[in-house]
């Protein structure tokens, strides 16, 4: 059970309900849950660090603060990314941890936790800006691949299209000369029947006296 403490809190104590603070807004997890870790650490309630915090440190961690969330969100962004190595997501996702533990000092005062403040922010910012950086040039070279796939579909696009354009033009020709071949058997067949009629029409018959027929030129 953590033990209740009724001294003020000294800046040693702020310190540390900033750092772990700080940290658990970077991960993702919740201040409750840092206010009672912190309790845990220095003998104090969760409740007594939580009022500590909304009172009074957080102001002096703002910049820190809009830091932590900013290094969640990217956080969050990388484990979503498939294309970097477990490495290189690990490493990202530590470097911010790995910085906290460099801001602690052997004699902690008020003007040393505004020098800490500082070089903290000064820091997170340089890792933030490489960090920037580098997902920059991921997504350059992301963009370059899809220019480069945008532009095979475009060539592949035109290759096709040239080929619908001949295949069309290769069925007007048909079609045209099948309807020509329809037009010369109908007239064909049209003459056929004009000469059957002609050929009847000078084709005449005569009975004669014993009852026969005869043709008559």
């Amino acid at each position: 059970m953590t033990a209740v403490r009724q001294d003020a809190w000294s800046a040693e104590d702020d310190l540390i309900l900033a750092e772990v603070t700080l940290r658990h807004i970077r991960e993702g997890s919740t201040q409750l849950t840092a206010f009672e870790e912190v309790g845990e650490r220095i003998g104090r309630t969760a409740a007594a660090c939580g009022f500590r915090w909304n009172s009074c440190v957080r102001k002096r961690y703002e910049s820190a603060i809009q830091i932590a969330k900013a290094q969640r969100q990217k956080r969050n962004y990388l484990k979503k990314q498939p294309t970097l190595s477990g490495g290189a997501v690990m490493a990202s996702l530590n470097s911010a941890d790995m910085e906290m533990d460099l801001y602690k000092a052997d004699t902690v005062t008020e003007e040393t936790i505004s020098i800490d403040a500082v070089i903290r922010f000064l820091r997170s910012w340089k890792n933030t800006v490489q960090e920037n950086n580098r997902q920059l040039k991921l997504l350059e070279k992301e963009l370059l691949d899809k220019d480069q796939e945008l532009m095979q579909l475009r060539e592949e696009n035109e290759r096709l299209s040239a080929q619908v354009n001949e295949v069309q033009t290769d069925y007007r020709v048909v079609n045209d000369d099948y309807k020509a071949l329809i037009q010369i058997m109908d007239r064909a067949r049209r003459l056929a029947f004009l000469n059957e009629e002609d050929e009847e029409q000078k084709s005449r018959f005569k009975m004669d006296a014993n009852g026969n027929l005869e043709r008559i030129e």
